[in-house]
């Protein structure tokens, strides 16, 4: 299994060719201040994925996880977000109203370990689940499909025990195969696609699904010896 931690090494990223009002500036170095609590949560659930996938490697005999890949946003697109959903700008308004400051990505071999792996994290009596977003039986419009997770997390600190929220996406390989595609096309693109592009897009991911349940249809029948 491979760990791949996104988090930039460059807390002002893409920060240093802009000038800012002296309050603004202010702002971000609060977000900088807080960083070290947003990757303390991201260790403690890496922490316990890498936990449940070692004893699936003992007593199962195989590893659910292929792959694991975090992030901390950094602080411009924190603001930035803040100011697009109308949020004040501050540290307390970011924690209070993003969800997705610390994310993890899952990537699983099948179907199946995406809900095992979810049931085995959210049933730990340290994990609060906020909410559970299941985009794969109930997919977004444009073919999507991944099991998304928002849970608080205890970190614990000098001062204390302190509550931090997360979001923890899981999927399959394939599923995170036509994502991260996806996402390159509408980096260079944007969003809003040509019909055909999100007709063409969406039959992709369609085939892409199909192949998933034969996958683990193949599996099921090789683990029962059928």
């Amino acid at each position: 299994m491979e760990v791949i931690n996104f988090t930039d090494s460059s807390i002002f990223e893409d920060l240093s060719d802009e000038i800012f009002p002296e309050k603004l500036i202010e702002t971000i170095r609060s977000f900088v201040a807080v960083e070290n609590i947003y990757k303390s949560a991201i260790r403690e659930i890496v922490t316990k994925l890498e936990n449940l996938n070692d004893e699936f490697k003992y007593t199962k005999d195989r590893n659910p996880i292929h792959q694991i890949k975090s992030r901390v946003k950094s602080p411009k697109s924190i603001i930035e977000k803040l100011k697009r959903k109308g949020f004040e700008v501050s540290v307390e308004s970011a924690r209070r109203n993003l969800n997705d400051i610390a994310g993890i990505r899952v990537i699983c071999s099948y179907i199946d370990d995406i809900y095992t792996i979810a049931d085995l994290l959210i049933s730990q009596d340290d994990i609060e689940v906020i909410k559970i977003i299941d985009y794969i039986k109930n997919p977004k419009p444009n073919g999507y499909r991944s099991l998304h997770l928002i849970v608080k997390v205890p970190v614990f600190l000098t001062k204390g025990i302190e509550y931090v929220k997360a979001e923890i996406q899981i999927r399959t390989i394939a599923m995170d195969f036509w994502a991260t595609l996806e996402h390159q096309l509408a980096y260079k693109i944007g969003r809003n696609y040509p019909e055909e592009i999100a007709a063409e897009l969406k039959a992709c991911a369609d085939v892409i699904a199909d192949t998933d349940l034969r996958m683990q249809k193949l599996y099921n029948k090789i683990k029962n010896g059928k």
